[in-house]
């Protein structure tokens, strides 16, 4: 025996040789063996890991080739697997041999070995096929082989979590000297398992634990498949646990930001209810409760929104988004809420140079205006005030002397298009209320053509006007026909500039929905205009949201969400 201890370094012949004779230690000379073994292989196995870490996974399997049968054979040995952190050391080994992307059949064969090893290692599903030759060791401790698996995985992720918290006190006590290598490598090792059930305590735990280091101690791979695992829906989490993911791996929030406008895209949504219900869903709003969220995701919504040109759906994601963080944001306690400076930190934006002589009144006070008084938070009678308002603060910013670059206007526009609820508001109000026009149409100019290059702000504005006037004429006629809508035909189909087109659609569009005898002509009307001219998917969005704010509000009488109905039926199919 003596002679037998003295075992060179990765000698993996010797250990196979061992692990064949030891079996599953049913005799009481293999136990004896395999306990006089037990320091010494452990202490091989550590090696092992330690040159497997920073190999790769083919070239590991290559080099050396006993590998697999070794760790296979010494998983099922129970006096292996109990002694001290052998366990612990062979699932490390096994991650390393695991091949993140698997180039062919081989790799893929021994992608799923290595699952099914680490299943019977933590799982609670049981494995019919290797039950034999564990139903003795199992029988002896007094369980079913179903308890068996179960209260393993149980007392493992039991064990773990445990550990982490203690080490978490610990890292806190000594102000930041832990280096959370331990932590680093249980969640490598947890990679393969993300979506087992009975592991998400000790993925929670995980993520929200913090051990005081100065850099990130949970691995990469470990974040990522968390976060793919969440955004296909294969594990749940508690909101805590992925704001933390988030927080901690901006990778993540990006993916799952874009993930959340690929999947708003491409599926066929008819109601903002629908558009709602999957932002929600994504959790993305109440994580950007957090300025630091809040500021990505909306760095990721400006680039998406620029490479699209502005489409409609796009805006109307953000829009729909925006009024969901801000209602989290007002559920949120005064102890815990943000101030509003900390979500558009304009210091590090070029609109501060615009603002010097200001130093951040002006913006702030827009900021306030929009963020802090949603419509229905202010009485109806108020709106147009209220517009007026936002509308002058607006004008003042862009036709000053501060603004100095297209990036300025941008942020100012992008600012005011993150509220759209306004501007839509804005076109009824027109219509609706008894008003000063010109600031609305301002507001409205601005938003459909922020840049005034040519004076191209300027003559939407008179092509606007001349279509507003004429449509206030006809307001409370009760029988109207295509004919009478003529004039204002023959702007829109004639200006050369799409956003006056688009902000002449806009105002049509209400006047049919509101008018007294816009419902009669309202859908050969619509359909000749977006027929006429490029605009069949900013009606489109505009009447999705008009239907929602009424589904909301109780505004309309029913005839008007009818007719909005059946106006979204056609033009949904002709999109």
């Amino acid at each position: 025996m003596a002679q037998d201890t003295a075992v060179p370094k990765l000698d993996f012949v010797y250990w196979l040789d061992k692990a064949i004779k030891w079996g599953q230690a049913t005799t009481l000379e293999s136990q004896k063996d395999v306990c006089l073994h037990l320091p010494q292989l452990q202490e091989f196995l550590h090696q092992v890991y330690e040159t497997l870490k920073h190999t790769d996974s083919i070239v590991a399997i290559q080099q050396f080739p006993l590998i697999g049968q070794l760790l296979g054979r010494l998983c099922w040995n129970p006096f292996v697997m109990g002694y001290d952190e052998s366990q612990k050391t062979l699932m490390w080994c096994l991650y390393c041999l695991y091949s993140s992307e698997p180039q062919n059949p081989v790799e893929l064969k021994a992608n799923s070995w290595i699952r099914s090893l680490l299943c019977h290692l933590l799982s609670s599903s049981k494995w019919e096929s290797n039950e034999a030759e564990t139903s003795a060791f199992i029988s002896t401790l007094g369980y079913t082989s179903a308890d068996y698996y179960c209260h393993l995985v149980k007392n493992m992720v039991f064990s773990l979590v445990t550990e982490l918290r203690e080490n978490q006190v610990n890292g806190l006590n000594m102000q930041g000297r832990v280096s959370g290598s331990r932590e680093n490598a249980v969640s490598l090792f947890c990679v393969p398992l993300v979506t087992l059930p009975d592991l998400t305590p000790l993925l929670e735990t995980l993520l929200l634990y913090q051990g005081g280091a100065t850099k990130e101690i949970l691995s990469s791979e470990f974040l990522e498949a968390v976060n793919d695992a969440f955004l296909k829906k294969k594990i749940s989490l508690p909101e805590s646990a992925v704001f933390s993911l988030w927080l901690r791996h901006l990778p993540s929030l990006e993916k799952a930001t874009l993930h959340l406008l690929d999947q708003l895209i491409s599926i066929q949504l008819n109601s903002l209810e629908e558009v709602a219900s999957v932002i929600k869903d994504s959790l993305l709003p109440q994580a950007a409760s957090h300025p630091a969220v809040f500021r990505i995701v909306n760095e990721i919504f400006k680039n998406v929104l620029l490479e699209t040109g502005g489409t409609p759906e796009v805006l109307t994601i953000i829009q729909v988004f925006t009024q969901l963080f801000l209602q989290c944001h007002q559920n949120e306690t005064k102890q815990h809420k943000f101030p509003l400076k900390a979500y558009f930190p304009y210091h590090h934006q070029p609109l501060v140079t615009a603002l010097l002589r200001h130093p951040f009144v002006e913006q702030t006070r827009l900021l306030r205006v929009l963020f802090s008084s949603s419509p229905s938070e202010l009485p109806t009678t108020r709106w147009s005030q209220h517009l007026k308002h936002i509308s002058d603060m607006i004008k003042a910013l862009v036709e000053g002397t501060n603004i100095s670059s297209l990036a300025d206007l941008f942020e100012i526009w992008f600012l005011v298009a993150r509220f759209g609820e306004w501007l839509d508001i804005a076109a009824e109000q027109l219509l609706k209320a008894p008003v000063e026009p010109d600031a609305l149409l301002w507001l409205l100019a601005f938003y459909y053509c922020p840049q005034n290059e040519n004076q191209q702000r300027t003559q939407t504005m008179v092509e606007a006007q001349a279509v507003y006037n004429r449509l206030m004429m006809l307001f409370s006629c009760t029988v109207l026909s295509i004919k009478d809508l003529e004039a204002a035909v023959h702007i829109l189909t004639n200006t050369e500039q799409s956003h006056t087109q688009h902000l002449i659609a806009h105002l049509l569009t209400n006047f049919l929905l509101f008018s007294s005898g816009g419902h009669m002509i309202a859908q050969e009307f619509i359909y000749h205009i977006t027929e006429a001219t490029d605009t069949s998917k900013e009606v489109c969005s505009l009447l999705i949201r008009t239907a929602y704010r009424i589904n909301h509000n109780g505004e309309e009488n029913q005839r008007t969400v009818k007719l909005l109905n059946e106006l979204l039926q056609k033009l949904t199919l002709k999109v």
